[in-house]
């Protein structure tokens, strides 16, 4: 009993030691790789064409953001592209305010679904109408960098096999300690997890937020399923198990607002740990043929995160009984082994370090962070091991899915100080809210 209770705490603990050192090292090598070539250029090369893209911006109780988020989107450095909105059933302002910034923007066309239908219906229904070749997705509150369609869309024009590419989100949250650590997990964690499953040629998801995909690939998979928590993992599962490339830009920028208080947090976490699971339930059989064996490790490196979670679980217990009562001297169990306190502490530092470091160049001032931030990937693990405790169960007992529809998530802290200086590119945005090109009505 004591060698397995030694074997379960060894790997409670080291497994996510082990997965940390494999994103250092695959961020640093896409970094040396793929990022270093473009260094100091603001812009991605000119291309040889430049082909329709629209941007698809699904909208659920959005009135506080709507504005601001149009005024940037009207703004890209890109001269042939359209915006389409789609008002899904809103209950507040959204619809009102999207008709009369019709009347305000000429890119913008604006579609209302009279009942909450979901995200993935809003994106299906968006996708079906657009003429353009190629859709940019974002979310309600995403500020699109002016660039983004450009460094996107070389990835389709250089390889007809991309599917997806994703882009690199940045939280614009920053007034309170929570959404400051969340600064530097989209750094330290999220971003060096898709730089080094980049290199590794599967990512297990795109970015909701800011995603580009190629319309022939959409119709071949069937579009978005409306039934899955997370349509974003799903149509990534989708999209590669077809045969279809998804790749990680790490300069297409997009800045997001975070949940700032932990009940928003975990509402997320369990929403994106239920959709994960979901996912690998959904795909199991087609990802375990030999024709998608490029899918495995992704799919094994999920599962195994799961049993890590609930070995994590087990090993609580284990620990609070071992505290609490006189257990025999096989059973007792300890959690960290003996002196690696310090080798925590320097991974969660290098974690923390490597990821900042390299997307300062993306995101100034991200080192101010340093300090909120150091513990934060042990913080990540505890976060996960609770979501998907909970989500498992949840999933296995659902027999039927039904439709996923809108919920209005925890967007932060709305304050003058919620973004951070020259953090945000909110403030280049100012003056088209309050000086529109046009006033040209779109029928």
């Amino acid at each position: 009993m004591k060698n397995v209770f030694s074997f379960i705490s060894n790997f409670v603990f080291y497994y996510p030691l082990l997965m940390a050192y494999l994103w250092m090292a695959g961020g640093v090598l896409h970094y040396l790789l793929v990022e270093r070539r473009d260094a100091g250029r603001k812009s991605a090369p000119p291309p040889t064409s430049y082909p329709k893209v629209s941007v698809v911006v699904p909208c659920y109780n959005e009135a506080d953001n709507v504005r601001e988020v149009i005024a940037c989107l009207d703004q890209l450095n890109y001269p042939n592209y359209n915006i389409i909105a789609i008002n899904d059933g809103s209950r507040d302002d959204t619809g009102a305010i999207l008709n009369e910034l019709v009347n305000v923007y000429p890119k913008l066309v604006v579609v209302h679904q009279h009942q909450n239908e979901g995200k993935a219906i809003g994106l299906t229904t968006a996708a079906m109408l657009s003429d353009a070749e190629y859709l940019m997705c974002i979310d309600g509150d995403s500020l699109l960098d002016k660039e983004a369609i450009g460094w996107m869309l070389r990835h389709f024009l250089e390889d007809a096999s991309v599917g997806a590419v994703t882009g690199n989100p940045r939280i614009r949250t920053r007034s309170s300690l929570l959404g400051r650590m969340q600064v530097g997990e989209f750094s330290s964690i999220v971003g060096l997890i898709k730089r080094t499953q980049h290199m590794y040629g599967r990512l297990l998801t795109v970015s909701g937020v800011v995603s580009m995909f190629r319309k022939r690939a959409l119709q071949e998979v069937g579009y978005w399923s409306s039934d899955m928590l997370t349509e974003d993992i799903d149509i990534s599962w989708k999209l590669q198990v077809q045969g279809w490339a998804v790749n990680f830009e790490s300069r297409a920028l997009s800045w997001i607002l975070m949940p700032e208080t932990f009940r928003g947090l975990y509402k997320q976490r369990l929403r994106w740990a239920k959709g994960g699971i979901q996912v690998l339930f959904k795909y199991a059989g087609a990802v375990l043929s030999r024709r998608n064996m490029m899918m495995w490790p992704i799919f094994v490196e999920y599962a195994i995160s799961i049993v890590w979670a609930y070995c994590m679980l087990f090993t609580l217990v284990m620990m609070a009984a071992t505290a609490m009562f006189t257990l025999p001297e096989s059973w007792r169990f300890a959690f960290m082994p003996r002196g690696t306190g310090v080798l925590l502490f320097a991974t969660c530092c290098a974690q923390i370090l490597i990821g900042c470091l390299i997307d300062r160049n993306y995101d100034k001032n991200l080192m101010r962070y340093f300090v909120d931030t150091v513990w934060y990937p042990a913080a990540f693990w505890a976060i996960s091991m609770i979501a998907s405790v909970i989500a498992l169960p949840g999933v296995v007992s659902q027999r039927r899915r039904k439709r996923a529809r809108w919920v209005s998530p925890d967007r932060g802290i709305r304050s003058s100080g919620a973004v951070a200086g020259d953090a945000s590119p909110a403030p280049q945005y100012s003056a088209a809210l309050e000086a529109p090109q046009s006033n040209e009505q779109l029928t």
